[in-house]
């Protein structure tokens, strides 16, 4: 029993659980929308667990696929699977219980979230190989993040509203932008190994420039999401510190300094969804 608990501690390190926060917020403005208001308990709840469950499930299974990749890198050489803090076999019994655990969730939601579910599992897992096949994985990360809201006002509504796939697109550039950062760390590594990704394959310096443009195309759809659901100055207000802190985000690293990627990356868009989320929801709330 205490190493079934050591290795699932060391299996939620790895897959750094506590990340959910980068998605979570924006299907949970999904919810908010789509309720007009907070959701029922019942079915906020139900949201969450797929939320975490889908992810940890897809963060697990890419840990799974990249096990040698990861051992090949510097960078990542000391993560649990290659430097044999886990077995496969632990590992592949935690995607099993977290897609099922998925699974039971959106059965207990309606019956479009248990139809649609295995095309949510599909989206998530795959995009473990797309960097095997198309420098554009870095989109097919953000869609896997994306779908998050549209999948929320289905679980809350039963149903898909055209609006709201406005967020998924949003957050789908929103992710792909900021994985395109994340990726300028193993250039070098990319190029020797034969991965294909944005940095790879245009240089890093047209990189930063391409994730700058993911992100203003992403602060341009989230003015019409705005505009589409009738959403007033406190929403606004969200909107502009999110796109302050992409500038922030944008100003303390660059293509000759990537040390300060890890802020960047893990923290400053942790804050980003909760900002957006917390103002969306506090317009919405202040309005029925």
């Amino acid at each position: 029993m205490a190493s079934l608990w050591k290795s699932t501690v060391v299996t939620l390190e790895m897959i750094k659980w506590e990340h959910s926060v980068f998605a979570l917020p924006f299907a949970l403005t999904g919810a908010v929308l789509a309720a007009g208001g907070w959701p029922t308990l019942r079915v906020l709840g139900w949201i969450i667990v797929c939320m975490v469950a889908a992810r940890s499930a897809a963060m697990a299974f890419n840990r799974l696929a990249d096990a040698q990749l990861d051992a090949a890198n510097p960078r990542t050489a000391m993560r649990a699977l290659p430097a044999g803090s886990l077995s496969m076999g632990f590992v592949g019994g935690f995607v099993v219980v977290s897609i099922a655990l998925f699974v039971v969730g959106a059965a207990m939601l309606n019956r479009l979230t248990l139809e649609l579910a295995p095309v949510a599992l599909l989206v998530v897992l795959a995009y473990s190989y797309m960097k095997r096949v198309t420098r554009w994985s870095h989109i097919v990360l953000g869609l896997a993040l994306g779908i998050a809201p549209s999948a929320a006002w289905i679980a809350v509504r039963g149903s898909l509203d055209a609006r709201i796939v406005v967020l998924t697109a949003a957050v789908m550039l929103w992710v792909g932008g900021f994985d395109v950062l994340y990726a300028c760390q193993d250039f070098e590594h990319d190029r020797q190994a034969g991965l294909n990704s944005v940095p790879q394959a245009f240089g890093l310096k047209a990189a930063f420039w391409i994730a700058r443009g993911m992100h203003l195309g992403m602060l341009l759809l989230l003015c019409w999401l705005m505009k589409l659901f009738g959403l007033g100055a406190v929403a606004m207000v969200g909107l502009g510190l999110v796109a302050s802190l992409l500038l922030y985000e944008h100003s303390i690293i660059s293509p000759k300094d990537l040390r300060r990627m890890n802020a960047a990356f893990f923290t400053l868009n942790g804050v980003i969804s909760v900002v957006f989320f917390g103002f969306v929801a506090a317009d919405v709330l202040m309005r029925r």
